[in-house]
């Protein structure tokens, strides 16, 4: 079984969002950890972005580049992080993390004056994931 540690050491991590009407998308992206969280950095107004805006649930797997699946699937739900304060903490990460790739990325989201969000996800515990019922009698 694959962990949110395992997802958080791989090079690329396929993300995958539902569009209004159900149907999924996969969408490759660097990912990066930190306590117990995992976080990628993309423009603000990406597909993913409005996706996750819409429905938070969202599944995780390893990948490649391309995006061919590399492991089994991980519940999790996102967050769009648009504050000054989480897009600078991602960009530092990312940088720390990928190098001078991401660095070439940035530059190029600078000359075309494009505008970042962090996504951060957390996984979805089993407890998360149990509807809540009402006691029955003998409960009470």
């Amino acid at each position: 079984m694959i962990t949110f540690d395992d997802l958080g050491k791989a090079e690329f991590v396929s993300i995958e969002s539902f569009r209004k009407n159900g149907t999924s998308v996969r969408t490759p992206v660097w990912i990066t950890p930190d306590n117990g969280k995992l976080y990628c950095w993309t423009g603000s107004d990406s597909w993913k972005v409005k996706r996750v805006r819409n429905n938070s649930s969202v599944n995780l797997a390893i990948c490649d580049r391309e995006g061919n699946i590399e492991s089994e699937w991980v519940s999790a739900h996102a967050i769009v992080q648009d504050d000054p304060a989480h897009v600078k903490t991602q960009t530092q990460r990312m940088a720390k993390r990928f190098g001078l790739m991401f660095r070439m990325f940035q530059f190029m989201g600078i000359v075309r004056q494009s505008k970042y969000v962090a996504i951060e996800f957390t996984p979805v515990t089993e407890t998360t994931n149990v509807p809540q019922s009402s006691p029955t009698p003998a409960q009470v």
